[in-house]
């Protein structure tokens, strides 16, 4: 980057017009538009890979960016069609920009990392995890501390550090999400029964919003536990798409990857309120599983060892789709951290209890040491080691990320997010946010 000067690159603009004044002089009419389409597109092209991504980063350029491309459609160039051909003079084809968010929990400045410590460059979307929900339905941050007053980043509190953050990668988006597991979702049920209560929620929300720049609010409860809490929480969305209006503002939420909470749901209803749905599709083994399984796997075995080796991401997709909610407004989730199977070495197991923090291991923290190189279930999309102090261990790796990246762009879905970024390594070919977003916007 280095060797990029801005004196050059407009005496090169200069150069490329000059060029095809002379070709436009002596070519055929059907040759000159063309000619100029190709030449604007390796400037642009130019542009934005010598853009400037943030301190001392080489890397992809951030999203959004102007990425034209031809379809993959054969042709006498091998893999690619030939991108200007005699006499054509259609418009290069818009690159989609894929969704490659992250989570960050309040709790991450303290074990995982500043706010900064994610690579902002990849991501396009954060989540910042959690704001909680009084029985009144007010929406409150749920640790001030962390929230508002920590010194973090030259700046008071993480959510300010973010606001900073967005002044510097302009693509970032910055959603505040409310609920979470345990507590942090016991009043949603009552609040969303009761049209007053929902008006104060969605009311203090938008404050939050306003209050910390904010671009939006993810709703995390979980989970609707039947037919009449569905039905609330399309009221609860209802409700908040009053006071949160799009496009100008973002609404999102996070729903498990299985039948069993999403039948209680109206999921084209949802869809039709929401920016995106969250499918957070992990946890699909753990410590309340009697045997050991893949907790992420894309795909269910041919020959599922229990009813939990079932569930999968693709089956979650499929059922969505089957529900007519549109394939751009999901994201596929993928968890950063691994989950630990003590006594065994393989699936199907019964172990003698877990490893690490409450049976888990943060992503960046694997393999474990002493453990076996990475192994990788391409048939179900999944990836594991074993040995050291975490016994079975199963994760997503760079591979793995890999597959369901591909995945997504083939299915035509909104993107990827993950749970959580900071537990990622910070960037290269370890990366698994990295990896997520060079594989969504590589051309194929």
């Amino acid at each position: 980057m280095s060797g990029f000067s801005l004196r050059s690159f407009k005496a090169k603009i200069k150069s490329s017009i000059q060029e095809f004044r002379r070709f436009r002089s002596t070519s055929s009419q059907s040759l000159v538009l063309p000619y100029f389409y190709c030449t604007l597109y390796l400037l642009t092209g130019a542009m934005a890979y010598y853009r400037p991504h943030g301190p001392g980063f080489i890397g992809p350029p951030p999203p959004p960016v102007p990425w034209h491309s031809w379809r993959n459609t054969g042709g006498d160039l091998g893999a690619f069609q030939r991108p200007f051909g005699i006499g054509d003079e259609r418009l290069p084809e818009p690159l989609r920009v894929f969704v490659n968010a992250a989570y960050y929990p309040n709790w991450g400045v303290y074990k995982q990392g500043p706010p900064s410590s994610l690579n902002l460059a990849c991501i396009s979307h954060v989540f910042y995890a959690f704001a909680h929900v009084k029985q009144d339905g007010t929406v409150y941050i749920s640790d001030e501390w962390a929230d508002t007053q920590i010194e973090v980043d030259g700046t008071h509190g993480c959510l300010q550090a973010f606001g900073k953050l967005k002044l510097e990668y302009k693509h970032l988006k910055v959603i505040l999400s409310v609920g979470g597991g345990g507590n942090g979702s016991q009043h949603f049920a009552q609040v969303a029964s009761d049209a007053s209560s929902r008006g104060i929620f969605a009311n203090t929300a938008k404050q939050l919003v306003v209050q910390y720049g904010l671009d939006g609010i993810d709703i995390d409860w979980e989970h609707p536990s039947n037919p009449t809490d569905g039905q609330h929480y399309i009221q609860l969305l209802q409700d908040l798409r009053q006071y949160l209006p799009a496009p100008q503002y973002i609404l999102t939420s996070a729903l498990p990857a299985g039948e069993w909470a999403l039948c209680n749901i109206d999921l084209f209803a949802a869809s039709q309120l929401l920016d995106f749905i969250n499918i957070m599709a992990y946890d699909f083994s753990g410590p309340w599983t009697p045997q050991s399984g893949h907790q992420a796997q894309l795909f269910s075995p041919q020959a599922p060892h229990n009813d939990h080796a079932i569930h999968s991401g693709h089956g979650t997709i499929t059922y969505l789709l089957s529900k007519h909610v549109p394939k751009k407004k999901i994201l596929l989730g993928i968890p950063v951290y691994g989950r630990s199977f003590l006594g065994i070495n393989h699936i199907g197991q019964y172990p003698c209890g877990a490893g690490g923090e409450d049976g888990v291991f943060l992503y960046k923290d694997l393999p474990r040491p002493d453990a076996s190189p990475e192994i990788v279930d391409r048939v179900v999309g999944a990836a594991y080691s074993v040995g050291g102090d975490g016994g079975f261990v199963t994760y997503d790796n760079p591979d793995t990320v890999k597959m369901k990246a591909n995945y997504v762009r083939e299915m035509g879905l909104g993107g990827i997010f993950f749970w959580t970024g900071a537990a990622d390594v910070r960037s290269g070919n370890r990366s698994l946010i990295e990896t997520s977003y060079v594989t969504l916007h590589t051309q194929l």
